[in-house]
């Protein structure tokens, strides 16, 4: 029996996030990103692509096809806020539930869907909930596998619902443009185009004949396409691990990119999402590792170790950006960032040490002075003597 993958994707979410914050902003070209030398659009709202701006285009290049765009830097914490709610929502609904990135998750409904008679009217009611109750929209995809749900999400926006079976992937699938093949990335996709791979239908016929020039352009990615377009991949919801030792996120960006504003703000996003999973799972740890993977796939793993344990989102974000600063390299486009809490312990764990700069002379006179008063007291069956800071505290509280 196939399983029944959802794949959830808010719609324009930081631009959404802003609009919440700020109803003016319903209806208007707006542009999350910063001004200036290396500025970037990260997100736009529809009226602003109406106007040819999309995401990953400098802004001074925005701003000239529409100079009454309206530019935003961006909040966020307030959108990690957000994304925290959208995800707390879904989980009242399931309970196998993979989050893909700060506005997109997957989730297996098999099981809550299994007696539901109409279950697109279920889910139409399901989006329309998270709308009333969290001011965002989405755009679902079913579909028994990942893939196939993840391609429904984005047909049809905003607030849109997409259902594929297997028996519609010939109608539904094969008659988009290659570059809407989810995957295949912006190289990939001229070079197919130049051998005459217009569509996903022309990819799925050479597949399917085993067409030795494909495999020789997708090399090992051949295979894993080949069962995309057969309906025959993953459908496996990879659920937060029961006891992680680690705590990580990792995030494509939209777009290449050198701008150290950029990656620090993705990464920023990256470490408060980490923190709040850490928290969660109650969960403290000792290293923060932060991931940048270039446009050539080289990657480069940075980490930094602290003696005391902690899921401290101003911590974290902290030796994130000492890691970014550090490693910071404007010659070479980012496609990826990723941050994670490492060598997690459960806080009952953490053994409390006393630090080299603590006074220990005084502390040692402390406890003798607390020894001493704690056996007078015993010997005379009441408590006469204490300490100066005990009688303070009490004159405070109003105690005799």
């Amino acid at each position: 029996m196939s399983k029944i993958i959802l794949h959830i994707d808010l719609n324009q979410f930081f631009v959404r996030c802003e609009e919440i914050k700020n109803p003016n902003l319903i209806g208007k070209p707006v542009i999350i990103g910063h001004d200036g030398r290396g500025g970037i659009v990260s997100t736009c709202s529809y009226e602003a692509r109406k106007f040819g701006i999309k995401s990953g285009m400098p802004t001074f290049m925005a701003i000239k096809l529409n100079p009454k765009v309206i530019m935003i830097p961006g909040d966020y914490k307030f959108y990690s806020s957000m994304s925290r709610k959208f995800i707390n929502f879904i989980k009242t609904k399931a309970t196998n539930i993979e989050q893909a990135s700060i506005d997109e998750c997957y989730v297996d409904m098999t099981k809550e869907l299994k007696d539901v008679k109409n279950v697109e009217q279920y889910l139409l009611d399901m989006q329309n909930e998270l709308y009333e109750k969290t001011g965002l929209k989405c755009s679902i995809g079913v579909a028994p596998t990942k893939f196939l749900a993840k391609m429904g999400s984005d047909m049809k926006k905003p607030m849109g619902l997409t259902i594929i079976r297997r028996k519609d992937i010939r109608k539904m699938i094969y008659p988009l443009p290659i570059s809407d093949f989810y995957g295949i990335g912006k190289k990939t996709t001229p070079k197919l185009e130049k051998i005459g791979i217009k569509t996903i239908g022309d990819l799925a016929i050479r597949v399917n004949n085993d067409d030795k020039v494909i495999k020789n352009e997708l090399g090992k990615f051949f295979f894993a396409v080949k069962d995309m377009i057969n309906g025959q991949s993953s459908d496996y919801v990879d659920s937060e691990p029961f006891d992680p030792k680690s705590i990580g996120n990792s995030h494509t960006l939209p777009f290449d990119t050198n701008s150290y504003n950029d990656l620090k703000e993705n990464l920023v996003i990256l470490a408060e999402e980490v923190s709040q999973r850490a928290k969660e799972a109650n969960k403290v740890g000792t290293t923060v590792q932060v991931v940048l993977k270039d446009n050539g796939f080289k990657v480069i793993n940075r980490s930094i170790s602290f003696s005391k344990p902690t899921n401290d989102f101003d911590v974290i974000k902290s030796y994130t950006i000492q890691l970014l600063d550090k490693n910071y390299d404007s010659e070479k486009m980012i496609r990826l960032v990723g941050v994670t809490l490492q060598n997690l312990i459960n806080p009952s764990e953490v053994t409390i040490q006393m630090s080299i700069f603590d006074d220990f002379e005084k502390i040692k006179e402390e406890c003798a002075t607390k020894l001493l008063i704690s056996e007078l007291n015993r010997k005379m069956n009441k408590s006469v003597f204490k300490t100066a800071a005990e009688l303070e505290s009490e004159k405070r509280n109003g105690s005799k």
